[in-house]
């Protein structure tokens, strides 16, 4: 290890869409967070960890920063809230390629409660900005809200940039062993991915409607040296979704199905046999023991609900 070896954890807030996920994914070098189109599609903090010979950097991905209207939103963003504390750094995400609004205002309240922990700004996206000359405006909007500690233009999505931030990240960590093997880059476990994965296509596939009201959940799990058996349930609040996840004949859900399975396995690293059925779990978002529940029965398959 580098007599200076560097090692501290940086939480990644921005609002939704602003592409965290995508730049965790990029920065840890493997998919250990879903990405979708689609807003709050992260509904809980992923840790993802990059190991290189002169630092180990521990991620914390999070959901976007949105209104709080719903016992389900108010968790998401108590979590963000929690990402705030005890960390070396923050990076908060934009959009570079949409137009600076309220929300974005609002967005940077939060990081005033970061308690002098050093923020960089980083704009994403930069591979959708036609004029770059857009981006200066948009860094003096942010300028004068906050004095963060750099600004850095990146597209997670093309790479472009990442080096640049990467080194910007490690020049601020503090001094110290790594906190986990060289090896490990998330801790998650694979229960939890599985189900975030299923979920991952749920939303990429589906209409508008339903991807806030999906919970996907593993049932039952089973290893053999050859093969891994997958059981899982994907819930929904209405019939009418129910319908459009299954499909014609059940089109949609064997193609979900499908596209998990062949993921996981490139993931995994071995055969998967997934089996998904599709249930109505009416107000589930709504039900403070099954938020209670949602996260745990993913790792231990008990159904109580």
């Amino acid at each position: 290890m580098n007599e200076h070896f560097k090692s501290g954890f940086v939480s990644l807030i921005g609002r939704p869409n602003a592409g965290k996920s995508t730049l965790l994914n990029a920065l840890v070098g493997q998919k250990v967070a879903i990405v979708a189109d689609k807003p709050q599609t992260t509904r809980t903090s992923i840790q993802g960890v990059f190991t290189g010979p002169e630092a180990q950097i521990v991620f914390v991905d999070t959901p976007g920063i949105h209104k709080a209207d719903s016992p389900l939103n108010k968790r998401l963003m108590d979590t963000v809230r929690a990402s705030l504390e005890e960390r070396d750094l923050l990076l908060f995400l934009v959009d570079a390629a949409r137009t600076f609004s309220e929300e974005d205002r609002h967005s940077v309240d939060l990081v005033r409660r970061s308690g002098g922990t050093p923020v960089i700004l980083v704009l994403n996206k930069i591979d959708l900005v036609k004029e770059k000359a857009r981006l200066l405006p948009l860094i003096e909007e942010y300028r004068r809200l906050y004095d963060f500690a750099e600004y850095l233009p990146v597209s997670a999505a093309r790479g472009l940039g990442l080096d640049d931030l990467r080194k910007a990240i490690i020049g601020r960590l503090p001094e110290g062993p790594a906190y986990f093997p060289a090896d490990h880059v998330t801790d998650q476990p694979e229960r939890f991915l599985a189900a975030e994965l299923v979920r991952e296509k749920v939303v990429r596939l589906t209409h508008q409607e339903v991807p806030h009201s999906v919970a996907v959940m593993v049932d039952r799990w089973e290893e053999t040296s050859t093969l891994t058996r997958i059981y899982a349930t994907i819930r929904v609040e209405r019939d009418g979704q129910k319908a459009i996840v299954i499909g014609t004949k059940g089109a949609m859900l064997k193609k979900i199905g499908t596209l998990a399975r062949e993921e996981m396995e490139r993931i995994f690293g071995v055969k998967i046999y997934l089996d998904l059925h599709v249930r109505v779990q009416a107000g589930w978002r709504e039900k403070s023991a099954f938020l209670n529940a949602l996260d745990w029965r993913t790792m231990t398959g008990d159904d109580e609900f």
